[in-house]
């Protein structure tokens, strides 16, 4: 498992009982994870001192009760090894679903993307599709990339763009375009465009603007595949990120192996990545993440 180690504004203090108790810069939330199966008691003295926690609903979504003041909304700063000369900076703010507009189990993934733009010594273009708020974006830009970042939900990209100004990168060559990824894709290919590199990190399940169905089990290999005719002649990684528990970092390897080795060589590899537990000691998985790297022997 790969770790994402590096965080200062960020910390998993505790989890058990199907809760992580986490800091987020001065903030401290108490969140759902089903994958806690362990009660190992609330050890930590922080657990009675929460700003706030997502309760979620058996009918589905939830809500979040704050005990005590709560920003509306508030920022933290990751300093990555890899962009040593700039600090990546971002809104977060309590959101429906529990969520916080940051996963921050993928610095750990910032940080392999940003060591490989930065070594390239070329230019490298950067697909980056299901964007979210951009951290992934802001990562290869800050390393020297230009980067096509895109999700359906235009919240997110305005987020996005919010997280490039507060970091300092909004100057920096971005494309930040609220579309359908799928769809964006098909044009792109008609468009004949390419890219260097492309991330994608799509939902385990949604629906299209016409009502189509996606489920990532069914979808992910083709959807690689579409991706894979955008690849320029010299490409650099492709990246893939699951939370799908039906999809194993294995079998993600095993796609990327057959769609993209026979053409261009390389390797494969996929792991879980996840977040020290600080009362533990141990590692909280946290996703899954498989990587197709060029330049490298089989």
């Amino acid at each position: 498992m790969r770790t994402a180690s590096n965080w200062k504004d960020y910390e998993l203090l505790d989890a058990t009982d199907g809760e992580r108790l986490e800091r987020w810069g001065e903030c401290i939330l108490i969140r759902p994870d089903p994958q806690i199966l362990w009660h190992t008691g609330k050890r930590h003295p922080l657990w009675k001192k929460a700003h706030a926690r997502y309760h979620r609903s058996h009918t589905g979504g939830g809500k979040w009760e704050v005990y005590h003041s709560l920003p509306d909304v508030w920022d933290i700063t990751y300093k990555s090894p890899e962009n040593a000369l700039t600090d990546l900076k971002f809104h977060l703010k309590p959101m429906g679903f529990k969520h916080t507009g940051l996963f921050p189990e993928q610095a750990v993934n910032w940080d392999m993307m940003a060591s490989m733009i930065a070594l390239a010594g070329r230019p490298i273009r950067v697909l980056n599709l299901f964007g979210y708020t951009g951290a992934a974006t802001l990562a290869c830009v800050a390393a020297g990339a230009h980067v096509t970042h895109v999700d359906a939900s235009k919240g997110m990209v305005t987020w996005g763009r919010e997280n490039a100004v507060l970091s300092g990168l909004a100057d920096r060559p971005m494309r930040w375009l609220v579309d359908d990824c799928g769809k964006f894709v098909q044009r792109e290919q008609r468009r004949q465009n390419t890219y260097d590199a492309i991330i994608m990190d799509p939902p385990s399940y949604g629906r299209g603007p016409n009502g189509e169905v996606w489920k990532l089990e069914d979808q992910i290999y083709d959807f690689i595949k579409e991706c894979s005719v955008l690849l320029s002649d010299n490409p650099l990684f492709v990246l893939v990120n699951s939370y799908t528990t039906g999809l194993p970092p294995s079998v993600m390897q095993y796609m990327l192996g057959d769609l993209l080795v026979p053409r261009y060589g390389g390797v494969t590899s996929a792991d879980e990545i996840g977040l020290p537990v600080t009362q533990s000691g141990m590692v909280l998985p946290c996703g899954a993440t498989a990587i197709w790297k060029a330049g490298e022997s089989k």
